[in-house]
């Protein structure tokens, strides 16, 4: 049967690592050099299989008396009917053999934006991380002003930013062809800055209107924010894989805060991060009501009560474990 076939290997994730072409029918496969397509794998026989007619006019593969046989379906098999869609293994190596005359799925429309590239983000994300740290040291510096602690601050923050997008760089041209440190630089520095616009946001509502949920639970806000910038740099890896990413994000940042809860469950006792509010404005900002001074104290009574029956439980057990011991 004379016409043009192509025996694809394919990795793990079923993408095709190299394509070969052949004439005719049948198509030899092993890992002898007299085969049509050659095999680098030491668990291919020398003389593997071959792809030949079947008897209904479609492709064939067939065992040509190899130890490992052919691998489909979770079986091992002598003979396999196949057609383009087809994934079947020899040894461990994954193929997949197609007519020139396969119908290949429509293209993809390519929504990346190309002029977005290089310099431009990377400057951006850089500039956003410098900016946001030096405001943080501003706002938190209670000393003299020195310069030095500001730049000191800026080049450690950058030095950090740079090793951990140096690291999805990486990544991204092993596993996406080309690096994109810019693209990498600016998703961190936005990253940062959604953390950043969050701490300050939910830190002044919590102190306005007295919600302290904002500050007992706001890691977990933080968590997400994370773990949507681990989604975006993978996504610049495989875009093709988005819906994949979206789940893996998703289990991310609610084990992530699962995680956390249970770290502050084990740690004091209870699921939120802190005790009280850690940020204070000028009273100005304050828009609920002031409490009594009463029910401060009322508070503080209750509170001492439960800690003086703790107090009056453990002085009892210990008593009681003296006089067994006796």
């Amino acid at each position: 049967m004379s016409a043009t076939y192509f025996v694809e290997t394919l990795n793990r994730n079923k993408e095709v690592r190299r394509r070969q072409a052949v004439d005719q029918l049948p198509i030899r496969i092993g890992r002898g050099y007299d085969n049509d397509v050659i095999l680098d794998d030491p668990h291919a026989a020398a003389h593997h299989a071959a792809v030949e007619e079947g008897a209904d006019g479609g492709l064939l593969v067939r065992d040509l008396g190899s130890r490992n046989e052919i691998f489909h379906g979770g079986t091992r098999r002598k003979k396999l009917a196949i057609d383009g869609q087809t994934i079947f293994r020899l040894g461990q190596t994954s193929l997949r053999v197609r007519c020139a005359d396969f119908a290949v799925d429509d293209e993809v429309a390519d929504g990346a934006f190309y002029a977005w590239e290089g310099w431009a983000p990377a400057m951006t994300g850089a500039a956003l991380i410098v900016c946001l740290t030096v405001l943080n040291t501003w706002v938190g510096d209670t000393k003299k002003f020195e310069l030095i602690r500001y730049l000191i601050a800026a080049v450690t923050a950058l030095g950090l930013g740079m090793v951990w997008c140096g690291f999805w760089s990486f990544a991204n041209r092993l596993f996406g062809g080309s690096a994109r440190l810019g693209r990498h630089l600016f998703i961190l520095g936005c990253g940062f800055t959604a953390m950043q616009c969050w701490g300050l946001v939910s830190g002044a509502v919590a102190y306005a209107l007295s919600w302290e949920l904002f500050t007992r639970y706001g890691s977990h806000v933080v968590i997400a924010i994370l773990s949507a910038m681990v989604f975006y740099h993978l996504l610049h890896i495989k875009p093709d894989r988005a819906r994949l990413l979206t789940v893996s994000a998703v289990a991310m940042a609610l084990l992530g805060s699962g995680m956390m809860l249970m770290t502050n469950y084990n740690s004091n006792g209870r699921l939120r991060d802190q005790l009280f509010m850690h940020e204070h404005y000028p009273p100005a900002m304050r828009l609920s009501a002031d409490k009594p001074l009463g029910h401060l104290l009322r508070d503080a009574a209750t509170l001492k009560a439960n800690v003086d029956e703790e107090r009056t439980k453990s002085v009892d057990g210990d008593e009681s474990g003296g006089n067994d011991s006796e």
